[in-house]
């Protein structure tokens, strides 16, 4: 059922990413078949990439990219799911009408609630030495926005380290404190965010930037906790080829070291190309993660041509990420209890 389910996939997806839902059909223990829903991938129709994938209650929530020409990039849609197979999608949550510093290049949400308010971090501008632009912060009273920009300028415009504002992400630590880790170009730095998110505070030892690029990096930093380990994620190759891949390191602080353990993620010759910038997303309570990421469907070449996936995400015995296999078929529809 699997393998039919690919080629029919290949045979409807055409120069297109469409939001293909599929079913399999399972044997239970007494003998009986059931049907399972699947989510299908892409999970939703449309160009959409570096997917930031966040719970908020009893709700699913993805916020891409759109997936198109810098300077079509003015905006940012999100979508929710109870289930992971049906998908609302949430147009235009932020702009630049509402960002008037940004122009173009709208990149990477980074999200995050605290306070009972919504925040909104994201890229803009594709920014290089002396020009206006970086990582920008906006709020909300709903996961849906509308948001607003917080500041009316970049939260931080300038290249530290070798490192251009982009690919921001949102992390708290065990002890209540709010990173935020973010950097293309190859480099990628750590920050102390306030309690407000208007501004970055200096490290114990009076540091702002701390440089924390692990081997092979290039993009889209991601972090969480498992059995009390520091799990570092970033991509890997160029993010308009086919060999966009995402690695990952485990250490036991937010600062490192990041010694590499390999790649968990890329591209399948018969499923995609450019699999990378993905996020993960644990169900509370529960040792089950899922991560959500892009890549480029086999009919297309086009390096903006990139759709937003998900697939299961597991662990061997000694902790170590599992290499994830890349479907067509997706996930079997989840609810959060």
């Amino acid at each position: 059922m699997k393998k039919l389910n690919g080629l029919l996939f290949l045979a409807l997806a055409g120069a297109f990413a469409c939001n293909s839902k599929t079913t399999e059909e399972k044997i239970t223990l007494a003998g009986e078949q059931e049907t399972v829903k699947m989510s299908g991938n892409p999970i939703f129709e449309g160009w959409y990439a570096d997917p930031e994938a966040i719970i908020y209650g009893d709700t699913y929530w993805v916020y891409p990219t759109y997936s198109d020409a810098y300077e079509k990039q003015v905006f940012m849609d999100a979508f929710s799911s109870k289930d992971l197979v049906n998908w609302t999608k949430h147009e235009r949550i932020i702009d630049t009408t509402e960002v008037k510093w940004a122009e173009k290049a709208m990149w990477a949400p980074g999200v995050i609630s605290k306070d009972d308010k919504y925040y909104l971090f994201f890229a803009a501008n594709d920014v290089h030495e002396g020009e206006v632009g970086g990582i920008g912060v906006a709020i909300a009273d709903q996961p849906q926005g509308p948001f607003k920009d917080l500041l009316g300028k970049p939260l931080i415009n300038e290249i530290v380290n070798g490192a251009q504002p982009i690919d921001q992400y949102i992390f708290k630590d065990k002890d209540g404190t709010y990173y935020m880790y973010y950097g293309g170009w190859g480099h990628c730095n750590v920050v102390k965010l306030n309690d407000d998110f208007t501004g970055i505070v200096p490290f114990e030892d009076g540091e702002r930037y701390k440089e924390v690029t692990p081997e092979s990096y290039v993009e889209g930093p991601f972090m969480f906790i498992r059995d009390g380990k520091y799990y570092f994620m970033w991509s890997e190759g160029g993010w308009g080829g086919p060999d966009y891949s995402v690695a990952y390191a485990i250490a036991d602080s937010p600062f490192g070291p990041f010694e590499r353990e390999g790649k968990i993620l890329q591209q399948d010759p018969e499923v995609a190309t450019g699999a990378g910038h993905h996020s993960v997303i644990q169900i509370p309570g529960e040792d089950e993660y899922y991560i959500v990421y892009h890549r480029r469907p086999l009919t297309e070449t086009h390096h903006n041509h990139r759709a937003t996936s998900i697939d299961k995400m597991e662990f061997d015995e000694n902790g170590k990420i599992k290499p994830v296999k890349i479907t067509f078929e997706g996930v079997e529809e989840r609810e959060i209890k």
